[in-house]
């Protein structure tokens, strides 16, 4: 683990945004800038934080620990399905396969907790999915589910779905939606026995896939991120079987402490945020190493200081020829 005063002086060079205008139009998500270049996507991942659907400060090294921690993933199950990862430049870089994505967020979850147990609470289904009663916090499911949302613009919230209604509505081909959820599990599956192996608990996460025309056959393609910390939950095992007796949830390395605090401060998403104090922005980043560095099984090497310029140099060099060359 680098040391605190590294992490606090790199508030000073968070990475907030990134233009390259000779590549085109910038996509602007909540954490990452992109660029459609032909049939590739060139990915910056910022040290933006977000909750809510609201960006609200930045956090030191965080754009590189969730770029690393994707292509950590990426590679651990590309036998499962295909992905969107072409190549890797810079640590906070990525460039992928151009696809059509699927306009559903599919999210898996395995344990009770997060806007679940909050929806549990007050008695609404989780995406159609009924629950049986007398469930406690914390509790994990019989087998993971498979509770989707409808994907927002940005500054909007998801909306849950059930699984019949993505197929009725038409958002989703019914025999794609299948394969979908198949490999959802599957992928998930892999996360879940890797995370046991590092003393963690893969809690829930989600997951953005895409189609393309391979060889004339139009092929399923996981894109975005995976098993990063801002787009999953994690538990330290150990701590979970006292915590689920006291109702309480165990030590996370994800990101649902930022929203634990924001919810104490009164903020859900709407009207201004609460101010994010330094020391906070700190030991975020402490989590995301901490967490990068169970999951990976590898120690994290920062790239301490402003890493705009170095990523600019990178993005000049690529053109449209370039490009044309990753396959």
């Amino acid at each position: 683990m680098i040391e605190r005063r590294i992490i606090e002086e790199q508030l000073n060079y968070t990475l907030d945004s990134i233009d390259a205008p000779h590549l085109g139009d910038k996509i602007s998500g909540k954490v990452r800038d992109s660029y459609v270049v032909g049939d590739k996507r060139i990915l910056v991942t910022t040290d933006r934080l977000s909750a809510f659907d609201r960006v609200l400060t930045s956090i030191p090294f965080k754009g590189q620990l969730l770029n690393e921690m994707a292509v950590y993933w990426f590679r651990e199950t590309q036998d499962i399905v295909s992905n969107h990862l072409l190549d890797w430049p810079h640590p906070n870089v990525l460039v992928g396969q151009e696809v059509e994505i699927v306009p559903i967020e599919v999210v898996v979850r395995a344990y009770l907790t997060g806007s679940a147990w909050r929806d549990y609470q007050v008695g609404r289904d989780i995406s159609g999915i009924k629950l049986p009663p007398n469930m406690k916090r914390s509790q994990a499911f019989e087998k993971p589910l498979i509770t989707p949302s409808t994907k927002a613009a940005r500054g909007e919230h998801d909306v849950p779905i059930s699984s019949d209604e993505v197929v009725s509505s038409g958002l989703v081909e019914a025999r794609l939606w299948d394969e979908i959820c198949e490999k959802a599990l599957a992928i998930f599956k892999r996360g879940t026995s890797v995370a046991a192996q590092r003393g963690l608990i893969l809690v829930d996460t989600k997951y953005e896939f895409g189609t393309l025309v391979r060889n004339g056959k139009r092929t399923l393609v996981l894109a975005d991120e995976i098993h990063t910390q801002d787009s999953s939950r994690y538990w330290v095992l150990d701590s979970y079987a006292d915590c689920l007796e006291k109702g309480i949830d165990p030590h996370m390395l994800d990101k649902e402490f930022v929203r634990r605090m924001l919810m104490q401060k009164g903020y859900m998403g709407e009207g201004i945020p609460p101010v994010i104090e330094d020391s906070f922005r700190v030991d975020a980043a402490i989590r995301y190493i901490e967490a990068y560095e169970k999951i990976s099984g590898k120690e994290f090497a920062a790239e301490p200081g402003s890493q705009k310029e170095a990523i600019q140099q990178v993005l000049k060099t690529f053109s449209r020829v370039c490009l044309k060359s990753l396959v």
